[in-house]
């Protein structure tokens, strides 16, 4: 049943949308909290992962808004949604109305904007967004059925705000359009990438460091600046305190004086009165004690306003010395904050000479990289001739082979056929050298010791028949033969004369399958035309 569930659900566009901003919002809220504590510091409005986050948000609490139409048009806002919080929890009503008196919002979506960050900086944001998910019934007021606010990613994304709580954020919105931004997700934050050195992430990291401490100082100057402000406006406000004061004491004073003069003057009319009769001393008497009783009087409010004079003198003194040593401190943060600021300017100008590093090592690897292309396609090119020149190799084995073969064969075949003719030719030469001995012996037993004599004058000197001078001619004329064309002394195959080195040489012709007696050339062209054809 699950199954189907999750097949029906895979099948709803509303689902997937609801599927793909759960997932948005994990990796929005996973990636904030990681750079966050990884940056160590209190996070600002200009914080990208900061601003995706609220971005994915604002998209979550869109989903499947209700469209109400209002006199101006049609409305979609989730500040409806969101006011429901201080009606269930009564501590969210201040954030509502810090909201209601935040200057230029005239938008409820920059309302709605404005009520995030505060809830953020709040740590409360998951519990308001727990307190609303959990009254769906006053909910479908403001979404469709199948929002995400309706459904359990809703309460899924409660769940995961929970993290935030460890992040400190200090969101200043007084400056901040909320009612015309632009929420759009950049999915680049969220695709890893790579590629970045080693001495550019040490070189971004000081100079986090730096701005760090540079946000420091100046937070810290701010607030010196506040209390100095404050201590002014104390000093002043003693100083006229203290004015006042004087003031005062002088008319006590001058009163006390005229006093002393009245009393002296009473004193004088009582004495003269006292001596003129004692008939209206009862009278002078309750004019002197009340007299006396406002000089009493007098005199404490003249001791008071001592008293108080002193006090504001040296609270003024305390004053003056906390405001030099103020002013000491300022100068001394001035001055850490002008070295600090050379600090930055020097990781700038080193972060300017790595990335410049940095471009020409990719410039060489590039270079590299073009060179190591080029090499691979020569590569590849020998990789693809000695393929070819090991099939040529393979192919010339195998002819090798086959003409070793076709010799064996040839050998096997005609072994026996070149013994006969071998002995047959030796036989041939041994009766051809027979001949030739037995030629030379009947021409050296020649009367005239072999001497050439023309017939017809021996026929004249010794008587000898001209049938035996016929016979010897034809023996000369026989030699004569032998010695031009030895016998067997024409090839076979390309009629040439050779010499008689060349007598061993017999090989079947194509046209005759008896040897016959070749030169060394055709020898070896038919050994070859032999060797090269399978039988």
């Amino acid at each position: 049943v699950r199954d189907h569930e999750n097949r029906l659900k895979c099948e709803d566009p509303i689902a997937i949308e609801r599927l793909n901003l759960m997932n948005m919002a994990k990796l929005s809220i996973k990636g904030l909290i990681e750079s966050a504590l990884n940056l160590g510091r209190t996070l600002d409005s200009d914080y990208a992962p900061l601003q995706q986050f609220f971005v994915v948000m604002e998209h979550c609490l869109k989903h499947g808004l209700k469209t109400k139409k209002t006199f101006l048009g049609q409305n979609k806002s989730f500040w409806g949604a969101l006011e429901l919080v201080e009606k269930l929890t009564p501590e969210a009503g201040e954030i509502t109305a810090s909201v209601k008196d935040l200057p230029g919002l005239k938008t409820p979506l920059g309302r709605g904007r404005a009520w995030l960050r505060l809830a953020l900086m709040q740590k409360k944001l998951s519990d308001y967004m727990k307190t609303i998910i959990n009254r769906k019934d006053l909910l479908s007021e403001f979404y469709e059925a199948n929002a995400l606010m309706m459904e359990e990613e809703g309460a899924v994304i409660a769940g995961l705000l929970v993290g935030l709580n460890v992040i400190d954020a200090n969101l200043c919105m007084k400056g901040e359009d909320l009612d015309s931004q632009v929420g759009v997700i950049d999915f680049s934050m969220y695709l890893k990438d790579g590629g970045h050195s080693t001495k550019t992430a040490e070189g971004d990291g000081q100079i986090t460091a730096i701005l760090d401490q540079k946000n420091y100082v100046e937070e810290l100057n701010r607030h010196l600046s506040a209390s100095v402000n404050n201590l002014q406006a104390k000093v002043d406000a003693m100083e006229k305190s203290n004015s006042k004061l004087t003031e005062e004491l002088a008319v006590a004073n001058n009163r006390i004086i005229t006093l002393q003069e009245d009393v002296e003057r009473v004193k004088e009319e009582s004495s003269y009165q006292l001596q003129s009769g004692r008939g209206d001393g009862s009278a002078d008497a309750l004019v002197l004690g009340e007299a006396r009783k406002q000089l009493k009087e007098e005199t404490q409010l003249r001791l008071d306003v001592e008293k108080e004079l002193e006090v504001q003198i040296g609270m003024k003194q305390e004053m003056e010395l906390s405001m030099k040593m103020m002013e000491k401190d300022m100068c001394e943060k001035q001055d850490a904050l002008v070295e600090l600021r050379q600090q930055l300017e020097d990781l700038r100008a080193l972060n300017q000479q790595l990335a410049h590093k940095s471009q020409s090592s990719e410039a060489d690897a590039k270079q590299k990289s073009e060179v190591i292309s080029r090499l691979e396609e020569k590569t590849n090119q020998m990789a693809g001739t000695i393929k070819l020149l090991e099939s040529r190799w393979r192919q010339a084995e195998k002819e090798r082979a086959v003409a070793e073969e076709a010799n064996r064969l040839f050998k096997q075949e005609f072994g026996d056929k070149i013994e006969s003719l071998q002995l047959e030719v030796d036989r041939l030469q041994k009766h051809r050298s027979g001949l030739e001995q037995e030629l030379k012996r009947a021409w050296g037993g020649r009367p005239g010791g072999g001497r050439y004599i023309n017939p017809v004058s021996r026929e004249k000197t010794d008587g000898t028949p001209p049938s035996h001078h016929r016979h010897m001619d034809e023996i000369r004329k026989v030699r004569s033969l032998l010695l031009k064309h030895p016998k067997n002394s024409q090839c076979a195959n390309c009629r040439g004369v050779f010499c008689e080195s060349c007598l061993s040489n017999e090989l079947p012709l194509p046209s005759c399958i008896y040897p016959e007696h070749v030169c060394a050339t055709c020898y070896t062209q038919l050994l070859l035309q032999y060797g090269s054809s399978p039988s």
